[in-house]
């Protein structure tokens, strides 16, 4: 399916059910630079959105994983529901990541907007929905890393287009790159495809002779070149940088309270554990 949700049959030679889902977003273009300094902001109200969805989503995907154990796929209904979802879901974050200047619309349907995914659910092999759980440790630690790793850089990404006015194309390409990724995991998670997520890196250049796609896209294929690939290993290796540091903190932090309360109050009772806890607190498109 793309934006409208269209299912399609797999390619020929491929698999039944294996079609990788795939990201269109238009080439990098002029941004309004006001957009791009209040983006945040303006998308605000899309993300209260994109999460109380999200919530949904979770409780469908559940639903979803015991009739695709049974039936092999999911049913077409909530399919249908999770693809609007992801479509709705990757708009926004298309937003946000700077990839386009065009404000999402409050709407499962998008048939205007520049950015759009193709799905094609179909078949499921019911040992993998099962595992699913477990084969995707791989894939969630990647998507980890990433969303670790662009937390730290993403000001200066802003920073860039906020003084240009638009996304240099090696940036552009390294963002396109996790935001497809990440959609990729999605739709594997929700089980709208049964392909592991992969193409982190780019895809290969298209064959002589190749027509190009229906809608203009940058990221179909998405050809990087070695500025983009190295931002992405910065990106990887700053997500591990954030999250080895993360518990060192937190441990440097307990240990420097142990030594304050045993210098300061070296008779003082220990609180019972219940005190000293605050009430616990809780977070993740096609056109």
């Amino acid at each position: 399916m793309t934006t409208g949700w269209t299912p399609r049959p797999p390619d020929a030679g491929q698999p039944r059910g294996e079609h990788l889902p795939e990201l269109d977003v238009p080439p990098p273009g002029r941004q309004r630079r006001w957009t791009v300094l209040l983006r945040l902001l303006l998308l605000l109200p899309q993300l209260i959105v994109t999460a109380l969805l999200g919530v949904a989503a979770f409780f469908v995907t559940i639903a979803g994983w015991f009739a695709a154990l049974v039936r092999g796929r999911l049913p077409d209904g909530v399919a249908r529901f999770l693809g609007l979802f992801l479509a709705y879901e990757t708009r926004v974050t298309a937003a946000a990541m700077l990839l386009v200047d065009r404000y999402p619309p409050f709407s499962f349907e998008a048939p205007g907007h520049p950015v759009r995914i193709e799905l094609r659910p179909g078949e499921l092999n019911r040992s993998a929905v099962l595992f699913r759980i477990v084969l995707m440790i791989p894939a969630v630690i990647v998507t980890t890393l990433l969303q670790y790793g662009w937390a730290a850089v993403c000001w200066v990404f802003w920073l860039i287009t906020l003084v240009l006015g638009r996304m240099p194309p090696a940036v552009f390409g390294a963002v396109a790159a996790v935001a497809r990724y990440r959609m990729r995991y999605q739709a594997y998670t929700m089980m709208l495809t049964s392909a592991y997520p992969k193409g982190l890196f780019g895809d290969a250049p298209p064959a002589v002779g190749l027509s190009a796609p229906a809608v203009p896209s940058g990221t179909r294929p998405l050809v990087l070149g070695t500025p983009a690939k190295a931002l992405i290993v910065l990106i990887l290796v700053l997500g591990i940088v954030v999250a080895c540091a993360s518990p060192a903190v937190r441990v440097r932090d307990d240990h420097r309270d142990d030594r304050y309360g045993s210098s300061h109050a070296p008779t003082a009772p220990a609180a019972p554990p219940a005190a000293l806890e605050g009430p616990a607190s809780a977070p993740i498109r096609t056109s």
